[in-house]
């Protein structure tokens, strides 16, 4: 299994996200046994100081703080959880999942280089134009910067406008 090439999913907690990790597993992972790759899945969480936009002063700021955490915390923890029980639905038991914190491009790239991937593959959030340019993508971040080929995978389900 180690001397197989890893394959890194980027997780987040969309729809998106969940519909491009099932493709994938049914395309690289149908049959696990004989799998050409080894699946690292990654999640990228923020910190609670980064989530807290909001400059905030006095006592009740670490009780805030705190509570800004275990949510994120909590939300990571379940979008691993989600992500592990798909595989294991897809028949896929051995599975790295890891849960980072940082902005998820840095993540991203930092993960496909700790690991050594050959394949990153993440899902597209379907943003337009404008939503691209005010949020940024994350997707088109890594596939200029990852250090191997990425693929994004489109959730082509739903009907066209």
């Amino acid at each position: 299994m180690s001397g197989k090439p890893v394959l890194i999913f980027a997780v987040d907690d969309s729809e998106h996200s969940f519909y491009a990790l099932e493709w994938t597993l049914d395309h690289y992972f149908a049959c696990p046994s004989t799998s050409p790759f080894k699946l690292v899945i990654i999640h990228a969480k923020s910190n609670a100081y980064a989530a807290c936009a909001v400059g905030m002063a006095g006592p009740g700021r670490i009780d805030v703080l705190t509570l800004i955490e275990t949510d994120i915390k909590r939300g990571a923890d379940k979008v691993i959880e989600k992500a592990k029980e798909l595989c294991k639905c897809k028949g896929l038991k051995d599975v790295s999942c890891e849960v980072i914190e940082g902005d998820a491009r840095n993540v991203i790239c930092d993960a496909v280089d700790k690991h050594h991937a050959s394949l990153l593959v993440m899902g597209s959030h379907g943003y337009g134009a404008f939503k691209r340019a005010v949020l940024g993508s994350v997707s088109d971040y890594c596939s200029h910067h990852a250090n191997c080929s990425v693929m994004i995978v489109k959730n082509d389900t739903k009907p066209k406008k």
